[in-house]
């Protein structure tokens, strides 16, 4: 059995690769795109699956989910039920793709290295880490209002970017993203319980950050992802509808940024000291923009 961390590069066809630096360009956002994102902290509804692709990943989650995986000592992270609500479950997870061939391609998905590296001001772009969100029907839990970032100040400078993609459809009914738009310019907030109350950031908040927080829903159709800005603030509400919302999360950071922290960044990942440059096999180089000059 293998980690696949030790590959920095893709293992099977699921996502072909471009070959010329015209290969590329099908893959770029618009101007408009990027203004927007700028302007709100995000933008959504980029196709980065096509059905083969989501069936394909479909399988791989239900296979890393399982508890008794003979991989699943290689997890950051597994929470078959992160839930503060007994009642309701939110199933997440890290390190699905040092697992399951698909999530590990994943990364190397030229759609999503495109529009990433344009995200973050046509960088060089590194893998921070992925994440698994899945509510099952009539009883998932929620993913309360916060900022990535906020978990994230072990690296700096905050120069981090998610994507989230369903493998399902998404829609308000089945708990979707939820966005408050411009919030990235709010600064840096205290961080909540993941999963606790929907609503603990509130109480961090100013009263003009309060008159300002006007959650959008973000429905999205399976394989359609959403870009969002490192201090945006999201979340997404219960599931109590008969079918269920999964997703995956790659969250990525510009090429140059360092470690804050002399503790591992995470789990059963070695020490990167305070101060030296991010990289080795965790956090591999997924594009450089020299790729494109081929």
């Amino acid at each position: 059995m293998k980690d696949l961390a030790d590959y920095p590069y893709p293992l099977t066809d699921l996502f072909s690769q471009p070959q010329l630096a015209l290969d590329w360009e099908k893959y770029r956002l618009s101007q408009e795109q990027i203004e927007f994102f700028n302007e709100n902290g995000y933008v959504a509804g980029i196709q980065l699956l096509d059905e083969n692709q989501i069936e394909v990943l479909k399988k791989a989650l239900d296979e890393v989910m399982d508890p008794e995986h003979p991989l699943h000592g290689l997890f950051h992270e597994f929470h078959s039920n992160e839930s503060a609500d007994p009642n309701t479950v939110l199933f997440h997870s890290l390190g699905h793709w040092r697992i399951a061939e698909a999530f590990h391609d994943a990364i190397w998905n030229p759609a999503f290295r495109m529009v990433a590296s344009q995200l973050l001001g046509n960088r060089a772009v590194r893998f921070w880490h992925d994440q698994l969100f899945c509510k099952p029907a009539h009883h998932g839990g929620v993913v309360a209002w916060h900022q990535d970032y906020s978990y994230w100040t072990r690296t700096i400078e905050m120069q981090h970017l998610t994507c989230w993609c369903g493998l399902d459809d998404a829609t308000e009914e089945n708990g979707c993203l939820q966005y408050v738009p411009r919030s990235h310019r709010w600064g840096l907030l205290e961080k909540p319980a993941l999963a606790g109350e929907m609503d603990g950031l509130m109480a961090m908040l100013s009263e003009q950050q309060k008159a300002e927080f006007k959650p959008v829903s973000v429905p999205l159709k399976a394989g359609h992802a959403a870009f969002h800005h490192p201090l945006l603030v999201h979340g997404s509400f219960a599931n109590y509808s008969d079918k269920s919302r999964k997703a995956f999360v790659l969250n990525v950071f510009a090429d140059g940024t360092i470690s804050n922290s002399d503790e591992p960044l995470l789990e059963g990942v070695p020490v990167i000291s305070k101060g030296e440059k991010m990289g080795g096999k965790f956090f591999p180089l997924i594009f450089d923009p020299a790729e494109l000059e081929n």
